[in-house]
């Protein structure tokens, strides 16, 4: 892999490098450079995460009078490629490399637009991340150079926990993200909200895997309460804007309390761990092909009605699409971990969600016109299919999952 790595990087750099000359060729070499870490991976997870780098690197394109235009591609392939790696990484310094690595790009993608660059927008974001990623990876270092009955791990866990809160939205640590989301241009929040989501979520799965015992329980509730109360904010957040952007900024919030609530299993058996990572990495790609589209037909201006209902049909859990699978593994690892409790209040949040992704398909589903910034929707919408066969298989995948 690191063979693999060094070749991605040093194509990455010509196209970096080239990006003055001519974007075009920014963009294909940029694309090319994931090619060889992917092929080398896990051919399931990598066809995913390349197809979410894949939409989100042609919905840049919609932007015109893109300042980084060529460079921006670049940054999306070096997350991808980081983003592939940490499915194998075991070692904590890698890992937490790689956290950085996925986050820095985000600083400047978040101030691309059409225009000027916003820099306003860029300095909240950039101010949340930097306490985000220091908190992550003091409370990840922590975590391994002290015992699971120490006082410090308690702290060192909570500190983690905070920093992925943070770092991806999760309430009560989420204010960053109904401002930002609303603000910057759709198309730079679209690689924030999915691309940008995994490695944070890998990264802590490993970590708490790895330094977790069952004595943690008080520790996993706190958790199950912060992942609850995520919920009942996003959802209910949404329920009362009318304003799109708010409304997938506030679904976010709810999407990652589903996720985070996947840590409730994290000290169950073999089976359900890895259900409810599957679970949480599913909701994830649920969660990245859902905003990817949403956001990028407000970019446009509209979609087609059936993509916007697909796209919601997903997020409220409808079978057979993907954000049925998603729940439905999240919900079994919580129902046999004896947490109850919080997969009845996932499936009652789940139900709060119905009005206002409706709504949103309503705003959004205004007609159909053939445009680049469509295709990436259809495509984004026709990825909540993949699922039509029972995904048995994604557990599979997430057991091959190294450190976990």
């Amino acid at each position: 892999m690191m063979l693999e790595i060094l070749v991605s990087l040093i194509v990455l750099t010509i196209a970096a490098a080239l990006s003055y000359k001519d974007y075009r060729l920014s963009f294909i070499l940029s694309l090319a450079a994931i090619i060889p870490v992917a092929a080398s991976g896990n051919a399931i997870y990598s066809a995913l995460i390349f197809g979410v780098a894949l939409l989100n690197a042609f919905s840049l394109l919609v932007i015109r009078g893109n300042h980084i235009a060529g460079v921006d591609y670049a940054m999306i392939a070096i997350m991808c490629i980081a983003t592939l790696y940490a499915f194998i990484a075991t070692d904590l310094a890698v890992m937490l490399t790689l956290f950085v690595v996925v986050s820095v790009p985000t600083y400047l993608l978040i101030m691309v637009s059409d225009r000027e660059m916003k820099v306003d927008v860029g300095i909240k974001y950039v101010t949340f991340m930097v306490i985000a990623t220091v908190l992550f990876m003091i409370g990840a270092v922590l975590l391994y150079s002290v015992g699971v009955n120490s006082m410090i791990y308690s702290i060192a866990f909570l500190m983690l926990i905070v920093g992925l809160s943070m770092e991806v939205g999760i309430a009560p640590v989420h204010e960053w993200v109904p401002d930002v989301f609303s603000s910057a241009d759709p198309i730079p929040v679209s690689i924030v909200a999915s691309l940008a989501k995994f490695v944070p979520f890998i990264i802590a799965y490993k970590i708490i895997v790895a330094t977790a015992t069952p004595a943690i329980g008080p520790l996993i509730l706190v958790v199950g309460l912060i992942a609850a109360a995520s919920m009942f904010v996003g959802n209910i957040g949404a329920l009362t804007t009318n304003d799109p952007s708010r409304i997938l900024a506030y679904s976010t919030v709810a999407n990652m309390g589903y996720i985070l609530a996947t840590f409730a299993a994290i000290t169950a058996g073999k089976e359900y761990i890895y259900f409810a990572i599957a679970g949480g990495i599913l909701q994830l790609f649920v969660n990245s092909f859902g905003k990817i589209g949403f956001f990028t037909s407000i970019k446009n201006g509209g979609t087609s009605p059936i993509t916007a209902y697909l796209l919601t049909f997903s997020f409220i859990g409808l079978p057979p699409l993907m954000g049925f699978w998603s729940k439905l593994f999240i919900i079994y690892s919580l129902v046999f971990s004896s947490y109850i409790w919080l997969a009845v209040i996932l499936v009652l949040n789940s139900a709060i969600s119905v009005p206002y992704y409706v709504r949103l398909a309503r705003l959004l589903g205004t007609g159909w016109k053939f445009s680049l910034a469509n295709a990436v929707v259809l495509f984004a919408s026709l990825a909540m299919l993949i699922t039509l066969i029972p995904p048995t298989w994604f557990v599979d995948v997430m057991s091959m999952m190294r450190g976990v």
